[in-house]
């Protein structure tokens, strides 16, 4: 064969591959073209989902004759000293009384004067007060225990404007049913029997019965079926009890929960952690008794102490278990990249690649915090001065490769 013959064939196929391979290249790259990730300042989580049961120091409220009828004079949540009255016993004709009560109310509500221009002080003191209440009700609108406490308060500074109001009025009339609405309540008051606390803490009308069958202090009763026989629903809130009572520890609360992860299996007693409850609020939390299953798992006891009034409405709740968090410039796992055991990212600056190494903080499932190396930290893994001069440096909104 001619040799230009040979050369022109051979160069016809050249070309043809180096086509052929370009094409290839350039049909990946419009499927699958180059990701990137901006770096930036972030935190990332190592966290479980799991549901557990809440422990209280609880004291019942003994009712030595609940068939007389009791009425509570505390609000829900309320907080209480040791020997304070937490309910009275109904006097005989109560039910009379307030008919009666009422009835003044509606007569005393037809003779005031709605005009508070008079009183200037001591009702603009009051109408403050009561504004006040209005506007903790609506920050606080999905807290069943901050809306009765403050329902308590606007009836008591009404109760107490309309005294005000009796004692400076002309109007014979309405001092007289203020009077007497008086004479009713004290007739309530001076033949009623009482009923004191205990101990100190906050009072509560949600009974479950669990009172007695949960108990702080030594937690070894507990294991995991033990809690698997609690008949009850996760997040279900508590019914209030019209005869029953209880008194609440509420600096703090235990939560009893079992756990088959790694970080659980490794936890110490007396570790800290936090809890992420239902309400997407994280609190701080430490384990405090610990007991491996049968089956493995590991059965957790926290001590919480903040939003203790939050959890009184639930036995069981669910909650994310924070075992640790890290801030700092967050990156995906898929930008790693491994030179031995040193991680390197390739930066994409303007079409300009460049790798630079990275030293791994934290890391999860899918991100890292990472932190750039020191000159003398690159030397000490073996990397030579020389070739270090010009290093690089990963910093917030820079572009990195997938």
């Amino acid at each position: 064969m001619d040799k230009n013959k040979y050369i022109k064939i051979m160069s016809i196929v050249i070309t043809s591959v180096i086509i052929m391979y370009l094409v290839v290249l350039l049909v990946n790259v419009i499927k699958k073209p180059t990701q990137t990730f901006v770096a930036e300042k972030g935190r990332i989580y190592k966290e479980e989902f799991t549901e557990g049961f809440i422990i209280r120091d609880e004291t019942l409220i003994e009712v030595e004759d609940a068939n007389r009828g009791i009425a509570p004079i505390k609000s829900e949540g309320e907080k209480v000293a040791k020997g304070e009255n937490v309910y009275r016993y109904f006097v005989e004709n109560e039910e009379e009384i307030n008919k009666k009560i009422e009835e003044i109310d509606v007569k005393i509500q037809e003779n005031i004067n709605e005009d508070d221009t008079y009183f200037s002080t001591d009702i603009k003191l009051i109408n403050n007060q009561i504004d006040k209440c209005l506007d903790n009700v609506h920050d606080n609108r999905n807290s069943i225990q901050t809306i009765l406490q403050e329902k308590n308060n606007i009836n008591s500074n009404l109760t107490q404007k309309v005294k005000i109001k009796a004692e400076n009025s002309d109007n014979d009339t309405l001092k007289e049913l203020v009077n007497e609405r008086n004479e009713y309540e004290k007739s309530l008051e001076n033949n009623s029997e009482y009923i004191p606390a205990e101990n100190s803490g906050v009072i509560s009308y949600r009974v479950d019965g669990y009172e007695e069958e949960f108990h702080t202090g030594d937690f070894s009763y507990l294991n995991e079926e033990f809690l698997n026989k609690i008949n009850i629903r996760t997040g279900q809130i508590i019914a209030g009890s019209a005869n029953k009572g209880k008194i609440i520890n509420n600096f703090k609360c235990y939560v009893a929960c079992v756990l088959d992860s790694d970080e659980a299996k490794n936890a110490a007693t007396g570790s800290s952690l936090k809890l992420r409850l239902q309400s997407t609020e994280e609190i701080p939390a430490k384990i405090i008794y610990k007991a491996t299953q049968a089956d493995g798992k590991e059965l957790l006891v926290l001590e919480v102490s903040n939003n203790v009034t939050q959890l009184i409405q639930f036995r069981k709740s669910s909650f994310d278990v924070i075992w640790w968090s890290s801030s700092g410039l967050k990156i995906p796992n898929a930008a790693l990249k491994y030179d031995g055991e040193v991680a390197y990212v390739i930066r994409n600056r303007g079409g300009l690649k460049e790798q630079i190494f990275v030293k791994i903080l934290k890391s999860n499932d899918k991100y890292s915090i990472v932190d750039n190396y020191t000159y003398s930290e690159l030397e000490k893994l073996g990397y030579d001065a020389s070739t270090l001069r010009y290093k690089k440096s990963i910093s917030v909104y820079d572009e990195i490769e997938l």
